[in-house]
């Protein structure tokens, strides 16, 4: 529930970064990015509407709370908090590929424990259905965070400190059985000790990004980038982008399915800035890996 500590001491850990255009630009500046913390964006397939979540915005009922703008004559605007938030925290919000559904997570009352990975259905007009609990098989005791769901929507790539693994937060894919995910297996050559969380498949699984922190309630948060050697994650190294920094905070990034050569993340670079945390669009990593993993 403490997952984003550092998110709030961000202007304690992130180190300076230099501008630069060319490399990322800021999403949304005084409608998505804000003075306040934002963290994790989806865009929608058609490119006409954003989510993410935010810590601390005022507006929505709970501490947590997930947020959405329109495109209106090529800019976000109209931001308002989500018909599912709750009065409890609601946040990592992605679209699935076919922009059908919606995925985040939340620590409501009626969870299997601590976050829980919910969804909620998109109507055509936008408009989210009933939420629904992925059940037991990828949520479970402890915290389960950053649902990202393939492609076809038979797997399911998030991060969970209830099934096991290396140590504290770990990578995990679950498959669809026609009726719920189940049966969430490590990814290959990823999770340590430390805290691995927030991944991106790239090139459909030939590579990866996730964040990765010794301690992500106290520790800085860095993203990582690695290549599928047709069974494993290999050379896990920092993606090369100015502001992810060893002593910063970077995280949160989702493939722009309306752009697919272009990632959102959330961190805080010297310029352009808005706030504690923000969100920034940076061209996605070439993914050089092979299919397997």
């Amino acid at each position: 529930m403490k997952r984003y500590a550092a998110v709030l001491a961000c202007s304690l850990l992130c180190g300076a970064a230099a501008a630069g255009f060319a490399e990322f630009g800021i999403e949304g500046m005084g409608v998505v990015s804000t003075a306040e913390s934002e963290v994790r964006a989806s865009v929608t397939p058609d490119g006409q509407r954003i989510v993410w979540g935010s810590t601390s915005r005022k507006g929505g009922p709970g501490g947590w709370d997930l947020w959405q703008a329109r495109l209106r004559d090529g800019r976000w605007a109209d931001a308002a908090p989500l018909s599912v938030n709750s009065g409890a925290n609601d946040f990592d919000p992605i679209f699935s590929a076919d922009g059908h559904w919606l995925y985040f997570f939340s620590n409501r009352d009626g969870g299997q424990g601590g976050d829980d990975l919910y969804r909620a259905p998109v109507a055509a007009d936008g408009a989210l259905g009933p939420v629904e609990n992925l059940g037991a098989g990828v949520n479970g005791k402890g915290n389960e965070w950053a649902a990202t769901p393939s492609a076809d929507g038979k797997r399911l790539l998030f991060a969970s400190d209830s099934f096991g693994g290396a140590g504290r937060h770990d990578l995990f894919v679950a498959r669809w059985n026609g009726k719920a995910f189940v049966d969430p297996k490590p990814v290959p050559g990823i999770n340590t000790a430390a805290d691995e969380f927030d991944a991106a498949w790239i090139g459909d699984g030939k590579a990866i990004v996730y964040a990765q922190s010794t301690d992500v309630e106290n520790a800085p948060i860095r993203l990582l980038l690695a290549h599928c050697d047709g069974k494993t994650y290999a050379d896990s190294a920092p993606w090369n982008v100015s502001f992810n920094t060893a002593d910063g905070t970077t995280l949160g990034p989702v493939v722009d399915v309306s752009k697919p050569g272009e990632i959102l993340v959330s961190g805080s670079a010297k310029a352009p800035k808005a706030g504690r945390m923000d969100i920034y669009r940076v061209r996605a990593p070439a993914a050089a890996g092979k299919s397997g993993c």
